[in-house]
């Protein structure tokens, strides 16, 4: 069996660290910019990086309704940071009118952008995370967490009273940066998820 074919959404963020992460989980990993490249991947990492930036260039790389429609589809996803505000179908303080945040619902969430406050309030802690052993050492940076789950959503780990990890159907969601970490365990977790 062929590994699966993620993808990384390479408009901003940490790119390299999450294709040296899923290349180590045992994915055939590749960048994504375009529409013709998202149509050719098995499931899709939207990095950690500013979500509202994110969203104006998801719009001008018209790429916005094309990954909108994959994740209706089932596409599988992982969004780390930003990538969590954006899977959310709804984005507490999104930001500038214009200039906001977009959903792509792709977890029925609520989520609020830097919720732990800001770059100076950045912060480590080792957490349990429901499906591994031990505890998973979270790096928080503008972190996000999110306020409310559907019923279809399990909360995998939280820090401070708040999900920061979650995780519906095969997409998956973390407040936190795995890939900075050497730890490939929540990458693994997602890519066993596609076989």
């Amino acid at each position: 069996m062929s590994a699966p074919r993620v993808g990384v959404l390479a408009l901003q963020g940490d790119t390299r660290e999450h294709l040296a992460a899923l290349r180590e989980a045992g994915a055939d990993a590749c960048t994504v910019r375009r529409v013709d490249e998202l149509a050719r991947v098995d499931g899709l990492v939207i990095p950690g990086g500013e979500s509202t930036t994110m969203s104006h260039l998801l719009r001008e790389f018209d790429l916005l309704e094309s990954l909108r429609a994959r994740l209706s589809e089932g596409m599988p996803a992982y969004g780390s940071c930003a990538g969590m505000i954006l899977l959310a179908t709804e984005i507490a303080d999104a930001g500038v009118p214009g200039r906001e945040a977009l959903p792509l619902h792709g977890i029925d969430m609520t989520v609020r952008r830097n919720a732990f406050g800001r770059q100076v309030d950045s912060f480590e802690e080792d957490i349990p995370f429901d499906g591994l052993e031990g505890t998973v050492h979270a790096v928080f940076i503008r972190a996000p967490w999110v306020e409310r789950v559907g019923a279809g959503v399990e909360v995998l780990a939280s820090a401070a009273g708040h999900p920061v990890a979650v995780r519906q159907g095969r997409t998956l969601a973390t407040a936190f940066h795995p890939e900075v970490t050497g730890d490939r365990r929540v990458h693994k977790l997602f890519v066993d998820s596609l076989s």
